[in-house]
């Protein structure tokens, strides 16, 4: 029987997942690869806003991030379920890498705009091509037992990367601009070197055998069918999309609060700490009870933080209520994620992973998008506001218009769901 470690549950191992090689070794170059994604980030939002002034333009970065997750994450989720899962990694963190090292060089020689949007979208497809792999390969990583475990540190570690890349980044575009770049850059050549050397999984899965399109649309299909998978995306996809304060926090930083790049990287560090605090907390509780019921009252105080942000003008308020959304998105993140790989059969992870990111994925850029219009027409202010408003009426039509994530139970009794045509395969 597992013993109970210092601090946790009786019975309940809350660093269960660390004791999983693989693991470690994968968050160690996770952990690394987002702390120089996050300083790119901000990098990113800062020269473009300094470039232009115009929060529609900090849209537009948005919205070129989001392209390449729409068009490209079905494939990419096929390509998942075919082909080695770590090798896609591989090379997809290499290509980041890569095009960071370009902006990095663009940056310096103060390159024309449109090329920087060009390099954000080379940027954009590499990512895409890694994202259901690395979603599906992550189950591989410990046993089924520990994987809500791993799912809440691997949520805690990553927002320790969520708050230091973007403080580091506030840090060194004081400095140099360039240098966020290229720390990105080292950052994904470290997971990429990892995966190479280090990081080796078994899977005796056989692969799809049907047409790509068919194989594609049945991930589709499976996530249709299990009608709490849908419900929990589509929740997060909505409060995401209209939960875009982020993209407007140089903004903020620059025209409402009034402190400047290293104010923003806090701001942007802030719901990470909030994050981070949250993922401790179920890392050291038993697996969730009520996890739908929990799933929904976590976005509300999403978008009740969010609000709250959107009219304050003192920092360290708007400090909290990002910290704040960091707490309640965690929740949401942790119940999400964990779903949806114990909810799907390991052949199909990547193609289900791969409708995930488009729900999800894609809101948080187009969310961007979708905030810099409206701060364009109607201010900054407005765009927050109405975002957090927004998601409460999405909270309040699941909750009472649906009952199948309102009424999910425990994350320790998921299991793949049997589609009709297995069954029948089954019984042969």
């Amino acid at each position: 029987m597992t013993q109970p470690a210092p601090g946790g549950t009786p019975g309940h191992d809350p660093y269960a997942a660390f004791r999983v090689r693989p693991f470690r070794l994968f968050m160690i170059g996770s952990v690394i690869a987002q702390v120089g994604a996050g300083a790119q980030a901000v990098a990113i939002g800062w020269e473009v806003y300094q470039r232009t002034g115009e929060a529609l333009a900090l849209g537009m970065t948005g919205l070129i991030m989001a392209l390449p997750m729409l068009v490209l994450t079905l494939p990419c989720g096929y390509l998942a379920d075919i082909f080695d899962r770590r090798v896609l990694l591989i090379v997809s963190m290499s290509g980041t890498a890569l095009s960071a090292l370009a902006l990095a060089l663009t940056s310096w020689l103060h390159g024309p705009l449109l090329l920087l949007y060009v390099l954000l979208l080379v940027t954009a497809v590499t990512n895409t091509l890694g994202r259901p792999a690395r979603a599906a390969f992550f189950p591989l990583l410990v046993p089924r037992s520990m994987f809500e475990n791993s799912v809440a540190w691997r949520t805690s570690l990553g927002q320790i990367a969520a708050m230091s890349g973007p403080a580091l980044g506030g840090f060194i575009i004081a400095w140099s601009i360039p240098a966020a770049y290229v720390v990105c850059a080292v950052g994904h050549l470290c997971l990429a070197t990892l995966l190479l050397t280090s990081i080796r999984v078994i899977t005796t899965d056989k692969p799809p055998s049907e047409p790509p399109l068919q194989e594609i649309i049945s991930g589709i299909r499976y996530v249709w069918n299990v009608r709490v998978l849908f419900m929990a995306m589509a929740l997060d996809l909505f409060a995401v999309l209209l939960g875009g304060a982020v993209y407007l926090l140089p903004i903020y930083a620059t025209k409402i609060l009034a402190v400047g790049a290293e104010g923003l990287g806090w701001l942007r560090a802030a719901p990470a700490m909030g994050a981070f605090c949250m993922a401790l907390i179920l890392a050291h509780r038993p697996p969730m009870k009520r996890a739908g019921r929990n799933m929904l009252l976590a976005v509300a105080g999403f978008g009740a933080a969010t609000i709250v942000f959107g009219v304050s003008r003192s920092f360290w308020l708007s400090m909290a209520m990002l910290f704040l959304t960091g707490v309640f998105d965690n929740v949401s993140v942790v119940v999400r994620h964990t779903m949806i790989q114990l909810l799907t059969p390991n052949r199909m992870r990547g193609r289900v992973s791969a409708v995930s990111t488009v729900f999800i994925g894609s809101s948080n850029e187009l969310g961007g998008f979708e905030s810099g219009i409206v701060a364009h027409w109607f201010g900054p202010v407005v765009s927050v506001v109405s975002g957090g408003i927004g998601t409460l009426v999405v909270v309040a039509a699941m909750t009472f218009g649906t009952p199948h994530l309102r009424r999910f139970g425990s994350l320790s009794d998921a299991a793949p769901v049997i589609e009709p045509d297995e069954k029948s395969d089954e019984d042969h």
